[in-house]
């Protein structure tokens, strides 16, 4: 049994830290920079308001129940799952609104409804998604990518022609659904995973099949419940937490870690899981001679989007808002290009409201409505004041017109968050939100390898690298992390 270090709370350094002291195989020590462990699943409270701070959707609840198995637990023992019906509401215009239903069957009766035989064709969508979602998800997402031999599985070989890997994702659906709102359904969850479906596999659309076959969940009392589960979990399996602990540097002696600095003390260990940003703890905290990668490498990552976010506290309700409500009434190619070939802050850009306190009274007082909009920005842009307040009155303005709701004048809470506050909470490169855009080139083998080249009990975890971005992927990518430290520290 050794002394191992997790460097960052995320979900993905939580997961790691509970695999790897699963059985008292190690004695496990989280180290986390921010005062809260859960990473960009963190939250706060102000003026009777909890606002989850960046995931909003609780998708694949399959993903979370396996986690939650591998400890013998489940997680009703921790938080209740409430399923939302509508799941979510599109917005094409001030009339053109479309609410999506929170059962799969639902969906399929709803295409039937705006498009001749669409229902049909979205069942066999359906059909081709689960193959993917069982390959894609249940089986290889929980390979390490070390090699092209990891997927060397039958399954993959019998059903390869199925999973649409050359296939662009947008062009995909385009081949089931010729209506514009049909598609648009299809292609949003694309953007979960910070890039568009332009240049996107068509094997994603696991994606649907995950969030819509699997329903729209949200764990009462927030998201935030996630990251206390994990860490109510860790602490029962005797993983020490330390907050406020900022890791500055990694000492490496013979092509291993063997102690790192915290909060200017150096703390022995005998290996580490690094969850924090990748690139960050690859130029940062390793010696030059012990770095993976190279500053250019860096540079040439194609990044998922980051986020301009407004957390807003109104003291009336809002009408015409759901749970989630995504607003596509503006350009959505002007706005990807914005993200994209030309980046830039939008002129007139798409935006997503989260209001939770339309499913959970508790997170705002009574009479009252929390907020969450979120609207998506190319990393690594300037993030000034002026920049923010320009477009913080660009969508309050429509947003404004939509509800009817004189919601500046209502507010009694606001804060904003974004590019900059990525950087400095998280370390994110550039000031990504979503970690690298899942490309082809950057699917699996392509992203940046778990184990270290360099340092021969180092491995990291995260958004950065496999599986990939978002919650049950960074649930995965731990218990990755976890595994294969173990596997090292064995030989």
């Amino acid at each position: 049994m050794g002394n191992v270090a997790v460097i960052g709370g995320g979900v993905a350094g939580l997961a790691a830290a509970c695999a790897l002291a699963k059985d008292a195989q190690h004695r496990v020590t989280l180290y986390e920079k921010n005062s809260s462990l859960g990473g960009r699943g963190r939250s706060f409270s102000a003026n009777g308001f909890t606002f989850d701070m960046g995931p909003s959707w609780y998708w694949m609840p399959d993903i979370f129940e396996d986690f939650f198995a591998a400890f013998g637990a489940t997680s009703s023992e921790f938080y209740e799952l409430k399923r939302l019906d509508p799941a979510f509401r599109l917005v094409f215009s001030h009339e053109d609104v479309l609410d999506i239903p929170g059962t799969e069957q639902g969906i399929v009766d709803l295409c039937s409804r705006l498009e001749p035989g669409a229902g049909a064709r979205l069942t066999t969508f359906f059909e081709e998604a689960k193959i993917k979602y069982e390959i894609g998800v249940k089986a290889l997402a929980y390979k390490p990518c070390r090699s092209l031999t990891e997927f060397l599985d039958l399954r993959l070989i019998k059903n390869l022609h199925r999973l649409h890997l050359l296939k662009r994702f947008d062009r995909y659906v385009a081949s089931f659904f010729t209506d514009r709102r049909l598609r648009t359904l299809m292609e949003f969850p694309i953007l979960f995973l910070g890039t568009l479906p332009s240049t996107t596999p068509a094997m994603y659309s696991f994606m649907n099949y995950g969030g819509f076959a699997g329903g729209t969940w949200y764990p009462q009392g927030g998201m935030i419940r996630i990251a206390l589960a994990m860490e109510e979990l860790a602490k029962r399996l005797r993983v020490e937490v330390h907050t406020e602990s900022a890791v500055t540097a990694i000492r490496v002696s013979n092509c291993r870690a063997e102690a790192i600095t915290v909060n200017g003390v150096a703390q022995q260990t005998d290996g580490i899981v690094a969850s924090a940003d990748y690139s960050h703890v690859d130029q940062m905290l390793l010696p030059t001679e012990s770095r993976r990668y190279t500053t250019e490498y860096w540079n040439k990552r194609v990044l998922a989007p980051s986020s301009y976010i407004l957390y807003l506290g109104l003291s009336c309700q809002v009408e015409r808002l759901l749970h989630h409500t995504l607003f596509f009434d503006a350009d959505f190619p002007r706005h990807s290009r914005d993200l994209t070939t030309a980046p830039r802050w939008p002129e007139d850009p798409l935006f997503y409201v989260s209001c939770p306190s339309k499913t959970d009274p508790s997170v705002a007082p009574e009479g009252a409505e929390n907020l969450f909009i979120l609207v998506p920005l190319a990393a690594g842009l300037p993030d000034t004041p002026e920049l923010r307040a320009a477009l913080r009155d660009k969508v309050l303005t429509r947003l404004e017109r939509f509800t009817g709701c004189d919601i500046r004048n209502h507010t009694v809470f606001e804060r904003g968050y974004c590019i900059s506050d990525f950087q400095n909470d998280y370390n994110a490169l550039k000031g990504n939100a979503y970690g690298l855009a899942n490309t082809l080139r950057q699917t699996a083998i392509g992203k940046p390898q778990m184990i270290s080249s360099k340092v021969k009990n180092l491995v990291y975890a995260g958004q950065l690298t496999v599986p990939g971005p978002g919650l049950p992927p960074s649930l995965i990518s731990g218990q990755i992390a976890a595994k294969e430290l173990t596997r090292l520290l064995m030989r």
